[in-house]
């Protein structure tokens, strides 16, 4: 007996599926752990994560009791979950993988050295007293670049190249995490010199 489906869309959906999950799951548990409060410290400090894995128990059993009360809506979940795995495991065509082996080079040092971090930080924060993780990831993301990341993941991406972010930077009239001017780390003796040149 031949499947009605062929391997190749079976296998499709099951690569998709794999990735939807985890880009799910990692997304949702950086979610949990960005509620830790750094500034307290012991159970104090674990109440968000413990209030925002609560607030995940809750959603999850209110979906389950909506579609236990209206099955029906068990298909439009599994529509949308098959759209998203079939868009996740998009294969690239050989045009599209040039386009990105040509980009590589110029997107690639956004994020990679601590000279391109600052640089990045310095253009974003321009004349401003600083700028705002949000407002980091987005242009990053704009760009192809941190897909998928949490202000907590970028948060501890930047503190590991040695630049300090601060819990409350204030810019245009809001305050939130953030990398002030006076914080961001001197460019290095090869850069300046470059840029005296």
């Amino acid at each position: 007996m031949k499947c009605g489906i062929p391997r190749t869309v079976a296998d499709r959906l099951a690569r998709g599926s794999s990735i939807v999950w985890q880009r799910r799951s990692e997304a949702l548990a950086t979610w949990v752990r960005a509620g830790r409060r750094d500034d307290l410290t012991g159970w104090r400090a674990v109440l968000g994560p413990a209030f925002r894995l609560a607030v995940l128990g809750a959603a999850g059993w209110l979906v389950a009791r909506i579609v236990r009360a209206r099955p029906m809506l068990m298909w439009a979940l599994a529509a949308g979950w098959l759209i998203a795995a079939w868009r996740a495991s998009r294969p690239t065509t050989d045009e599209e993988t040039e386009d990105a082996s040509e980009d590589e080079p110029e997107q690639g040092p956004a994020v990679s050295g601590p000279e391109a971090v600052r640089q990045l930080l310095a253009d974003l924060i321009g004349d401003r007293s600083g700028v705002h993780l949000s407002a980091v990831l987005s242009h990053l993301q704009e760009r192809g670049l941190g897909e998928g990341w949490e202000v907590a993941e970028l948060r501890s991406r930047l503190e590991a190249q040695g630049v300090p972010v601060r819990r409350s930077v204030k810019v245009a009239g809001r305050v939130a995490y953030g990398v002030h001017r006076d914080d961001l780390p001197a460019p290095s003796p090869s850069e300046a010199a470059d840029r005296a040149a």
